[in-house]
C-alpha cells in the first residue's frame, strides 16, 4: 500500500492501475472526470484544516480524512467547531467505480462508465454523461443529472432532483419534501418510479411517448399535456392513468400533497417548425445606413 499526506496544494500521478476511487471530504468541492487513456491523477488546489490522506491499495484509490469513514462521515455535522475544506480534482479511468462522500461540499462526476455512488449531506451534486449505474443519497443536497444513460437511483429528505435528457433504462427517486423535475429522452423503454410526500413532481415525456402511466396525488394540483391519458377526480385525490404508444415503458409518480405535471417534450417536427427561415423579415437587420 502507498500512502501520502496532503497538507497543501499538490498534484499526484498514480502509475498503478485504478479500478475504484473513494473520496470522502467535508467542505469544498470534489470533481471526478473519467478519461479513456493515461494514469489516474489527483490535484488538490486548495485545502484548509487537517491534511487529506491519500492511499492506494491494489486498484483502490482513496482520498479523504483519517477520521472520516464511509460508515460515519455525517458525524462531522455534530462537531460544528471543526473547520476543514478541500478542493479536490481527480482524473480516473472511465471504467472505474466512483464513490463520493461529501459533507457540506459540492460534487461533480462526469464521463464515468462504471458504477457511481454519491452520499451527500448539504452539498449539491452534478452528474454529467454517466453511462453506468448511479446511486445517490442526500439529506438536503440537490442532485442534477444531465445526459445520464445508466440506471439512476435517488433518495433524499429535502433535496431536489433534476434530470435533463435522461435516457437510461430506469429512474427511481424517493423524497420527503424535495421536488422532482425529470426530462426524459429515452432510446427505448424506460421504467420511472417517483415518490414524494410534499414535493412537486414534473415529468416531461417525448412525443410520441411509449409508456403505461399512473400518477397520483392525494391533495395536490394535477396537469396533463397528453390527450391519450385520463384524469380522474375533481376534488381531493387526483389520478392520471392510461397508455401512450405501445405502453412498453412504465411511469409511476406518487405524492401526498405535492402537485404533479406531465409535460410534452417537443418532437423533431416541432423543433423544425420553430427554426428561423432564410430571407427578409419584418424585424430590424444588421445593415447599417450611412
Amino acid at each position: 500500500m502507498s500512502e501520502w499526506s496532503v497538507a497543501e496544494p499538490q498534484k499526484l500521478t498514480f502509475d498503478a492501475p485504478v479500478g475504484t476511487v473513494q473520496v470522502r471530504i467535508a467542505g469544498g468541492t470534489v470533481n471526478v472526470v473519467g478519461v479513456e487513456e493515461g494514469p489516474a491523477r489527483l490535484e488538490v488546489s486548495d485545502i484548509e484544516g487537517p491534511p487529506l490522506t491519500v492511499t492506494q491499495e491494489g486498484e483502490v484509490l482513496t482520498v479523504g480524512y483519517e477520521d472520516l469513514t464511509w460508515q460515519g462521515f455525517t458525524k462531522l455535522l455534530d462537531r460544528s467547531s471543526w473547520r476543514r475544506s478541500a478542493v479536490v480534482s481527480l482524473t480516473v479511468p472511465a471504467d472505474a467505480r466512483v464513490e463520493v462522500g461529501a459533507v457540506g461540499a459540492g460534487a461533480v462526476v462526469s464521463g464515468i462508465r462504471g458504477t457511481t455512488v454519491v452520499r451527500g449531506v448539504t452539498g449539491d451534486t452534478a452528474l454529467v454523461g454517466l453511462s453506468g449505474p448511479v446511486q445517490a443519497n442526500t439529506v438536503s443536497g440537490n442532485l442534477e443529472a444531465q445526459a445520464v444513460t445508466g440506471e439512476l437511483r435517488f433518495a433524499s429528505v429535502s433535496g431536489d432532483l433534476t434530470v435533463i435528457e435522461g435516457s437510461g433504462p430506469s429512474v427511481r427517486a424517493d423524497s420527503v419534501s424535495g421536488s422532482m423535475i425529470v426530462d426524459l429522452d429515452p432510446d427505448g423503454p424506460t421504467d420511472v418510479h417517483l415518490t414524494s410526500v410534499s414535493g412537486e413532481i414534473a415529468i416531461r415525456l417525448p412525443h410520441p411517448a411509449d409508456a403505461e402511466v399512473e400518477a397520483n396525488t392525494a391533495s395536490g394540483r394535477i396537469s396533463n399535456a397528453f390527450e391519450g391519458l385520463r384524469v380522474h377526480g375533481q376534488w381531493g385525490a387526483h389520478k392520471i392513468t392510461g397508455r401512450l404508444g405501445a405502453g412498453t415503458g412504465r411511469l409511476r409518480a406518487t405524492t401526498v400533497s405535492g402537485a404533479i405535471a406531465l409535460l410534452r417534450r417537443p418532437s423533431a417536427e416541432d423543433w423544425q417548425d420553430t427554426r428561423p427561415t432564410d430571407g427578409p423579415t419584418d424585424g430590424p437587420t444588421d445593415k447599417k445606413v450611412l
